[in-house]
This record gives structure tokens, sequence and C-alpha cells, in this order.
């Protein structure tokens, strides 16, 4: 099951008490206080691990706790300090405190810890009490109580490129036709019920990561399908890749102008992202239907057709791809970086697809 969101009560250790003894050998008589220091409580700490990708194992652990330390023991001997408690969570993961609302950490690289709770001291033993004029303590400290918070984990899904469409227009079909993804395919809306990362490979050493939501409907920023709960997924991404379909009843100006709304009701931030745009499902069309309607959908957008054809875009279809006009700019995020035509089906302009986006990717992975 995929959860995304979980709240947990959280405890590091209380400290050990410290222990009240006396020497008591034979042949010494009137031995002195050698009570132990209580051990230290556990700490809480956090650790960003990529083997994990949900937060679905916190669902029945509503309260973690570290473990308390041990009371001392006589002849000095202190007590053993708790074992630290080391939460795994998989990247994106931010942890927010529930009463301030306040971001504690955000978990975004392998191996990235951070200490969460202190543990209690654990309490001084009775010889530390011993004076000239108290040769015979007979109290010790307690440990110090650990500390206990509220939070909430809420995971981000961390992708180069977001996925953003309605319901069945072949999204799921692209990323599980060009990267390892492997989501559930079918002729009906909604089969996207959970977020789904893919790596897109280029070549042996290269690569990307691809992010599918469910389909976004009018009205998602308000709660309307499933869209809403998942949006927040493609916070993370710099990039967005909107699903065109070339085969459905709704006109491809609406179906653009649907989205960037939503998406600009749900994020300034995602708003001002780079994009592209893919218009799907080419094989469904007739062939004589697909250079008009992909001419005017680019004469909307006030875009010319591009001649230049540096990936291999089929020279049949009118095809549109920026061209930056200076190297340090970078490219134009008012306008879409590219438009294309494509059928994960037939694979038509996949390969080119793939390559454009990576591109576009490493300009950004530049900066």
């Amino acid at each position: 099951m995929f959860t995304d969101s979980v709240e947990l009560t959280v405890s590091s250790g209380k400290g050990g008490a410290g222990c009240v003894a006396f020497r008591r050998e034979k042949f010494v008589l009137n031995g002195g206080p050698n009570g132990g220091d209580g051990g230290k409580g556990g700490d809480v700490w956090f650790k960003c691990d990529n083997n994990t990708h949900t937060l679905s194992h916190f669902q029945r652990k509503m309260h973690i706790k570290a473990e308390n330390g041990k009371p001392g023991e006589g002849s000095n001997c202190t007590g053993k300090s708790g074992s630290k408690k080391v939460i795994i969570v998989p990247p994106g993961t931010q942890i927010v405190d529930m009463e301030s609302g306040e971001v504690i950490f955000d978990m975004l690289e392998h191996g990235q810890e951070e200490k969460f709770l202190q543990g209690g001291k654990g309490g001084l033993g009775n010889t530390h009490f011993k004076s000239p004029t108290n040769q015979r303590p007979t109290y010790a400290q307690p440990g110090e109580k650990g500390e206990t918070r509220h939070i909430k984990l809420d995971l981000k899904l961390i992708a180069d490129i977001g996925l953003v469409g309605f319901p069945n227009v072949g999204k799921s079909t692209l990323i599980s036709t060009v990267s390892n993804a492997r989501p559930e395919i079918a002729n009906y809306e909604f089969t996207t019920l959970t977020p789904k990362l893919g790596q897109v490979n280029i070549g042996d050493y290269e690569s990307f990561v691809m992010a599918d939501i469910p389909g976004i409907i009018g009205g998602a920023h308000e709660g309307k399908g499933l869209g809403i709960k998942f949006l927040r997924h493609i916070e993370r991404t710099k990039i967005l890749l909107y699903m065109v379909d070339l085969g459905n009843y709704r006109e491809l100006k609406e179906q653009i102008e649907v989205l960037k709304s939503e998406i600009a009701s749900f994020s300034d931030v995602l708003a001002s992202s780079k994009y592209a745009i893919a218009l799907t499902r080419v094989d469904i069309v007739p062939p004589e239907e697909v250079e008009p309607l992909v001419s005017e959908f680019l004469e909307l957008l006030g875009l010319e057709q591009s001649a230049k054809n540096e990936f291999g875009f089929d020279a049949e279809m009118p095809f549109y791809v920026q061209e930056s006009a200076d190297a340090e700019l970078g490219f134009d995020i008012a306008k879409p970086y590219l438009v294309a035509p494509i059928s994960s089906a037939t694979y038509k302009n996949i390969e080119p697809l793939k390559y454009a986006l990576f591109n576009l990717v490493q300009s950004d992975r530049k900066k």
C-alpha cells in the first residue's frame, strides 16, 4: 500500500536513575558511598534511505520510543546507555511539527542523517554527594525525562519530470514504455490511484526520473477527483510534461488551459516551472488529421513549427522544439520547451522525446 502521510508521536529515552550504594568488603569498615550514575537515554535520529519508497511501515506505529538508560549500580558502575532509535524514511520526506506546522527536516539525499530528539541524562549516583559534613549520602538523582514531540511525516516524491494530464490520456503507458516503472494500464479513467516513479535510462551512464500522478480533472485543486491528493508529489519536480490527448473529446486548447489553470491554482512555483507538451495517442487519429490538428495547436500557442530536427522527430508530423539563444540564460520558461505528437503504443516519436527531455533536464542540472 502506498502511504504518503502519517502522524507519529516520537519520544527519546529517559535517563537511568543514579544508584545509592556503599562499599562493603571484608576488613573494610564503614566503606564510603559508591553508587554509580544512571545511563543516558537513547536519542532519536532520522535517516534517509533510497531503498524505501513509502511510509506504509509507519501505519501501525503510533508511538516510536528510544530505549531508556539503565540504572546505575554499586561499585561506581555506570548504567548502560539506551540505544539510539533510527527512523528510516524515503527521500523526499518532510518532518513537520504538528503544533507549529514548521518543517523540521527535509530528507532529500540518500544517507542523510539528522538528530531529532536528545535522550535524557542519567542521574548521578550517591558517590557525587559525599562531603565532609555528609559522609553517608542516602540519595541519588533520578534520570531526566526524554523529549516527546508529535510530528507528521509528509512524503513528496523527487523526480526530474512530472507527468500531468487528464485521466486516461496515456501517462501510465508512456512511463511504462520509457522507464522501469510498471503501473496498471487499462482503458478506463483513474487506473493510476497512487504516484509512480520510473527511471528513464539514456545510454549506459545517464538517466532521469519521471513521476506519474493520478489524472487531474477540472477543480482538482479544490479536492475534486484524485489529483489534489497527489499534486504535491510533483512539487519537487522542476519540469512538467503536460499530456494532451489528440483523441479526447475535449479540444486540445481546453485540455492545456484546464491543466495549467489547476497547476497554477495549486502552486505558484509549479506554474512557473519549465514545461513541455506531448500530444498523445497519435495512433488513433487518422493520419490526414494529425497535421492540421498539431499545426492549429501550435498557432494557438503562438509557436512556429521547427525545421531543425536534432532529436529525430518524425518529419511528416509538425513539432516544435525550443532553441536556447544563450546557453547561460537557458530556455524561455514562458513557452513550452517542446510540443510533439507521440504514441506510446506504436513507439512513435518516443525515442526523440526521451532525448529531448533529457536535454532539458541536463540544462536544468547545470544551474
